[in-house]
C-alpha cells in the first residue's frame, strides 16, 4: 500500500486528469479547489476559537464562607 503514491504513479495519474479535462478545464479546478480549502480552513477556525473572545462575560469572584466546624458524637456508639 505505500507504493501508491510513486512518482510515475502520479505522473501517469496527471496524464489522465489533463486527458479528461483538457488544458482549459485545469485552471479552473484548481481554483475551485483553493477555494474550497481556503472556506474549510476558515469554517475549522471558527469552531476552534471563540467567536468574540472580549464578548464574554468573566464570572465575578466570589469568596465562599468557611463550613461549619463538625459537632463531636456525644456518646460514642458501642458495638453489639
Amino acid at each position: 500500500m505505500g507504493d501508491l503514491f510513486q512518482p510515475t504513479h502520479l505522473l501517469v495519474l496527471g496524464v489522465i486528469v489533463f486527458l479528461l479535462f483538457g488544458a482549459k478545464r485545469l485552471p479552473e479546478l484548481g481554483k475551485g479547489l483553493g477555494e474550497g480549502l481556503k472556506g474549510f480552513k476558515e469554517g475549522i477556525k471558527g469552531v476552534t476559537e471563540p467567536a468574540h473572545p472580549a464578548a464574554q462575560p468573566v464570572a465575578p469572584m466570589v469568596q465562599q464562607q468557611p463550613a461549619a466546624p463538625v459537632q463531636p458524637v456525644s456518646q460514642p456508639i458501642e458495638p453489639k
